[in-house]
């Protein structure tokens, strides 16, 4: 059949084409929910979507393959069994019903598996949904038309295979809207500029780091609403867009600070938020190997943390906290001369913890600064929180509140949700840990699962991500650190396992108590088989793979 035959508003086939390929393309829309929700995790940066594609563990291309697979061997035998070839072209939209039957299906155990960053339908999301939706319906379109002249054995069975397109259709889509993207991007970030630039009156802090971000923006927080009406990024509204978000709808009139978390994954992410916001404070939450795949090395990662420190003006107060080597070497090498050190061991921080006790029940500790100090106590648990209460401290105190003041907020603090966060269940006290994990962060939950005496100690873990080539290096010593501390032992999924287990086996841990399963939920039927409840447990939940892991 000629394309001028075939797209022939008289050929009733062609008409019945069309709805072919409208139903196909909202198929593909939800089939495609995986790969868009890459994407946008990843920032819309196209090279942790490609790590995600060229990464074995990305089942869902597989799962895509199997779904073609089954679809077109129904439509063959189906239109072997109706002779299409001979016969009336009709019968060959009969096998089309097998492909819509298992694409639902598909779609249905796709929405039902566990996530821990769900898509997110933001306007610039529907944007690149409508585009995939109109090029998804095109494609269907030309290829039925090209198997009906060419390929009259497929005929309508064609659009079975159309999902094995989604891996490079979905970039392809993101990128033919990069030019509108990022025109859209300038002019909400020209209102924000121009929102803060009427804003001399606004004090803005900048908070980056390879972790503890979110954990000190929420203790400042606290700290300095004693004397500011404090604007706080919430979640994890650290990109661009997100910055952007917060000042345009957050930020208001009778606020007068502004706390800005800086998230980054390669050079240059954090000096783009510096020409957005403009902090003239910033603190250095401390650095490690997070995020190391995408920044490639640990010079990338100081390099990228330390704009927030050159965009700082003259007079801006800048803390480190020197509990890591990179933010020592930041410090030492910063030029500022309102620059301060914060460390738990360290003569020279500025503030000090003295007298600290580090229990189950959270810290206590007596705050000291210049000649004056004052008695603190915390429900928060573990010395790496210790450190981030003397990091926000040091900025509070440089900005008027004061010690008796810090003291008071201390007291009000509240564990984040899934940061080493308690929560206390009769005999079962549960560490819930889960929602990101870093070398230094793993160790921190780690000593404090120790804190809790005559408890059958469990730890539930994947490992940790994102470190690149250290990745089983660190994972071997995580092993061997839980060892010494834990009764029991989950591993959950594949991606660290023999790290993990390398480093139990080698601080002697017995094999039997270590146990490896494929999901969450898996190893949550594994504690209702190793809980007695004669017996008071203390489980840590070690972070959660992020979905591009899963």
């Amino acid at each position: 059949m000629t394309f001028t035959d075939f797209f022939n508003l008289s050929n009733i086939h062609f008409i019945i084409s069309i709805f072919i390929s409208i139903i196909n393309a909202v198929l593909l829309i939800f089939i495609a929910r995986k790969f868009l929700q890459i994407l946008q995790i990843s920032g819309y940066k196209i090279r942790g979507y490609q790590i995600w594609l060229g990464d074995t563990k990305a089942k869902y291309i597989s799962r895509i393959a199997l779904l073609c697979f089954l679809s077109l061997a129904c439509v063959l035998v189906t239109n072997a069994l109706f002779d299409v070839y001979n016969q009336d072209m009709f019968y060959s939209y009969f096998g089309l019903i097998f492909y819509i039957y298992f694409s639902i299906v598909f779609i249905i155990n796709m929405d039902r598996s566990p996530q821990k960053t769900p898509l997110v339908q933001t306007r610039r999301m529907s944007r690149l949904t409508t585009l995939l939706f109109l090029v998804s319906f095109v494609i269907t379109l030309i290829l039925i038309w090209f198997s009906s002249s060419l390929l009259p054995f497929l005929r309508f069975g064609i659009v079975a295979i159309t999902p094995v397109l989604l891996p490079v259709l979905v970039p392809l889509c993101h990128f033919v809207l990069i030019p509108l993207e990022m025109l859209i991007r300038l002019r909400y970030i020209k209102k924000a500029k121009k929102k803060l630039s009427k804003r001399n009156d606004l004090i803005k802090i900048g908070i980056t780091g390879s972790f503890g971000k979110t954990s000190v923006k929420h203790i400042l927080n606290v700290m300095l609403s004693k004397k500011y009406n404090v604007c706080m990024t919430p979640h994890s509204f650290n990109t661009p867009m997100g910055l952007t978000k917060v000042v345009l709808k957050y930020l208001k009139e009778e606020n007068n600070l502004l706390i800005a978390e800086m998230g980054a994954k390669q050079v240059g992410d954090i000096d783009y938020l510096c020409k957005l916001i403009q902090p003239q404070h910033g603190v250095i939450t401390g650095i490690g190997s997070q995020h190391y795949e995408t920044f490639g090395s640990k010079e990338n990662i100081i390099k990228t943390k330390n704009e927030l420190i050159l965009n700082l003006p003259e007079n801006g107060f800048a803390v480190f906290n020197c509990e890591t080597d990179g933010a020592q070497q930041m410090y030492d090498n910063c030029t500022l001369k309102n620059k301060f050190a914060v460390s738990l061991n360290s003569k020279n921080s500025v503030v000090v913890a003295k007298n600290t006790k580090i229990n189950e029940n959270g810290l206590e500790f007596t705050l000291c600064y210049n000649n004056e100090q004052v008695d603190c106590k915390t429900n928060l648990l573990g010395r790496h929180n210790l450190s981030n209460i003397l990091v926000s401290s040091c900025l509070a105190l440089k900005l008027g509140v004061s010690l008796k003041q810090i003291a008071e907020s201390i007291s009000l603090l509240e564990s984040i949700p899934h940061r080493l966060e308690l929560i206390n269940s009769g005999n079962t006290i549960i560490l819930d840990d889960a929602y990101s994990s870093n070398e230094q962060g793993a160790k921190a939950a780690v000593e404090t699962l120790a804190q809790f005496k005559n408890r059958v100690k469990i730890c539930v873990t994947p490992g940790i991500v994102e470190l690149g080539d250290e990745e089983k290096r660190i994972n071997s010593e995580f092993g061997s650190s839980l060892a010494g501390i834990c009764d029991y032992v989950i591993i959950v999924n594949k991606i660290n396992a023999d790290s993990i287990k390398e480093g139990l086996l080698k601080s002697q841990m017995d094999s039997n108590n270590i146990i490896q399963v494929d999901t969450l939920n898996d190893a949550k039927l594994k504690l209702q088989e190793i809980i007695d409840n004669n017996k008071k447990y203390a489980i840590l939940f070690e972070n959660d793979l992020p979905d591009n892991y899963t």
